[in-house]
């Protein structure tokens, strides 16, 4: 194959550790919502699921032509509040779910939900849907499947004067941990399998 300027272009590959060796982190410039959009269209590409990622609704106030073939906006606010990030079909059950980064190396932090979306969630399941939460700790490369049940225990107590975060042990401890794989970065209906079929 030619390569432009005779070169090869090699892209990043993201190791993951199976234990006490020591992690790379090569390719930590990917973002949970990359990786999680990837793994979607794996599911869509092979039949498996049809779960997207739902637009956030906008309302265009403003926008600036400085050429005649571009446009820009200047101004634009959210229509409504939005609810969760995913949502979509996995063997006959709707699947709907919100999914964080954080940097933070010891806690999630509650401020990153808001109670609308605490809501939707609650309605989803008392529906029959499968909700829970996904969450990426980025310093440790590591992504978690936490339930929706768990994920409310945590609410409720800062509710009622609790802590405002959820520490990086309580994700592991109430958590699946998702593992890194090629083609499916962000495998969840693996764990959905073991915990609703």
């Amino acid at each position: 194959m030619n390569y432009p300027n005779g070169q090869r272009k090699t892209l990043p590959v993201r190791k993951r550790s199976s234990g006490k060796e020591s992690k790379t982190f090569s390719n930590r410039g990917m973002t949970l919502e990359e990786d999680i959009n990837i793994t979607n269209q794996f599911y869509l590409d092979t039949n498996k699921a049809v779960i997207h990622k739902k637009p956030t609704p906008v309302q265009i106030v403003n926008v600036n032509y400085p050429k005649r073939s571009a446009a820009v906006i200047t101004e634009a606010y959210f229509k409504q509040a939005s609810t969760t990030d995913y949502n979509g079909l996995y063997r006959g059950k709707y699947i709907d779910f919100e999914a964080k980064e954080t940097k933070n190396k010891t806690l999630f932090p509650l401020a990153n939900i808001h109670d609308h979306q605490i809501s939707h969630m609650e309605s989803i399941i008392g529906h029959g849907g499968v909700s829970f939460m996904i969450i990426r700790f980025a310093a440790y490369d590591e992504t978690y499947f936490m339930e929706t049940e768990k994920l409310f225990s945590f609410w409720n107590d800062k509710l009622n004067g609790g802590k405002k975060s959820i520490s990086y042990e309580q994700v592991k401890q109430n958590s699946f941990l998702i593992p890194f794989q090629y083609q499916t970065r962000v495998d969840y209906l693996s764990i959905i399998d073991k915990l609703y079929f």
